[in-house]
């Protein structure tokens, strides 16, 4: 769901497009090691930013009720979070001054041993040559 009109985000509508290599995205996209939840977050984070203006882990987990809409709560983001850090899809940024990594980066690298659900869906026998 969109904000109401007249409400601006907290963070800049990205303006670039998504810098990763689109066959990887597409991969993690895929990655059935993820939840659902955890791909939408993953889409959300992976979808080109402009340096700098990413939001934080902190930012999106504190949204209120009413700025996060349909969104899922604090507690189903904090675990789409944790899950991704663990497959390494999330790493945290040298650069934050905390050190406990409230910006995380977003690394595709993990797709490239993405976990794919096998292709036979809407094929017939005689398409596959059976």
């Amino acid at each position: 769901m969109a904000a109401p009109p007249g409400i601006a985000p907290r963070w800049p509508i990205p303006t670039n497009p998504p810098v990763n290599d689109p066959i990887l995205f597409a991969k993690a996209m895929r990655d059935i090691r993820l939840t659902w939840r955890a791909r939408g977050v993953l889409a959300e984070l992976a979808t080109g930013y402009d340096d700098g203006q990413e939001p934080t882990i902190s930012a999106l987990a504190g949204l209120t009720r009413q700025d996060r809409s349909a969104a899922e709560g604090r507690e189903a983001f904090s675990k789409a979070v944790k899950e991704l850090r663990h497959v390494g899809y999330l790493v945290p940024d040298a650069s934050t001054s905390t050190g406990v990594g409230e910006r995380l980066l977003v690394d595709l690298t993990p797709a490239a041993d993405a976990h794919l659900v096998p292709d036979h869906w809407g094929r017939s026998a005689a398409e596959e040559g059976r």
